[in-house]
């Protein structure tokens, strides 16, 4: 699998031209607000939602300075989410660092959150690229949806693979298709290639979050957050949903009790993996991310296979071929 290194060589120089552009987004006069901002740049992660972009821009023709705009909007929305994520789960670390909110406390956390989310919106309106502004508004609102639908079910540990299926629609995959689809926009794309290119996010955040879901389980070499996290959240992933459905009556019900545990017990966290690993989830889960990806790939088929294009499919394997 190439590395996201190996990835980026067709949107190199765009990329290198793109961290200016946002370091330069971040600047504040006020102090404090810069060092942090500061701090955020300096522990950017993979930069994959920005990689989305200007793929999915070069894969329509060159890339343009409101291709920029998309990426710097894409990705200031993008970390005002974990920001403030990161103050709901009250976590102190994010990728290996310290959390804003362990660093600065909530208050803190919260407002820089804030900035983050107007500086995107006007990084855009500044531009004049209210398109892209239309697009990632349609995400965050899909996302915070997808959030509160999610704490609505998992008090009644209710969730059908329908309602799961709905629920990471929103909360994952909506911001990589607004990637997809402002990176065609940015292009001046048409809007039946903007929206194929929406569909493919879709499907690509779909498998995304599957992955995530196996990953929880300890399905790769390494992970990067503690297995059975989710469990302990009581969080019901694609695996867990289908080993439910497969169980019998009397094997569902002890299951359902012990991810009521989980939060408090250990002990049922890994009672609950166990059951997953023995039972049909974890294939299950593996065959429908296949599945998603094969149809993403489908979706580029209309398009020229450059360089661009097959750099796209190999970003979206990676996406479901990390360990972590």
């Amino acid at each position: 699998m190439p590395s996201i290194k190996e990835i980026q060589v067709p949107i190199a120089e765009e990329m290198k031209a793109f961290s200016g552009h946002f370091r330069e987004t971040l600047r504040s006069d006020v102090a404090l607000l810069d060092i942090i901002m500061r701090y955020i740049v300096k522990r950017k992660g993979k930069q994959m939602r920005p990689i989305f972009v200007f793929l999915s821009a070069k894969i329509h023709g060159e890339c343009t300075e409101k291709t920029n705009t998309a990426a710097s909007l894409i990705e200031l929305l993008h970390t005002a989410t974990l920001v403030h994520d990161d103050v709901v789960d009250e976590s102190n670390l994010r990728r290996g660092f310290f959390s804003i909110q362990a660093l600065w406390k909530k208050k803190v956390a919260v407002l820089v959150g804030d900035y983050l989310l107007s500086r995107g919106l006007l990084t855009a309106v500044d531009a004049e690229a209210f398109d892209l502004l239309k697009l990632t508004s349609k995400a965050v609102k899909e996302m915070s949806e997808g959030e509160l639908l999610q704490i609505e079910k998992a008090r009644h540990l209710n969730i059908t693979e329908d309602i799961y299926f709905e629920i990471i629609r929103r909360k994952t995959a909506s911001l990589i298709s607004a990637c997809c689809a402002c990176g065609a926009a940015s292009t001046g794309a048409s809007q039946a290639q903007i929206d194929t290119m929406w569909a493919f996010g879709e499907k690509t955040g779909l498998a995304f979050q599957i992955k995530d879901d196996l990953l929880d389980l300890g399905d790769g070499k390494k992970t990067g957050k503690p297995t059975g996290q989710d469990i302990r959240e009581k969080k019901l992933t694609l695996p867990l949903i289908h080993t439910l459905e497969k169980a019998d009556r009397r094997t569902r019900k002890r299951l359902l009790k012990l991810v009521k545990q989980a939060p408090k017990d250990p002990k049922a966290v890994k009672a609950v993996i166990q059951a997953v690993i023995e039972g049909p989830g974890l294939e299950y889960a593996r065959t429908k991310m296949a599945n998603l990806r094969n149809e993403a790939v489908e979706m580029l088929d209309v398009f020229e296979d450059t360089e661009a294009r097959k750099a796209l499919i190999n970003l979206l394997d990676f996406t479901i071929e990390r360990n972590r």
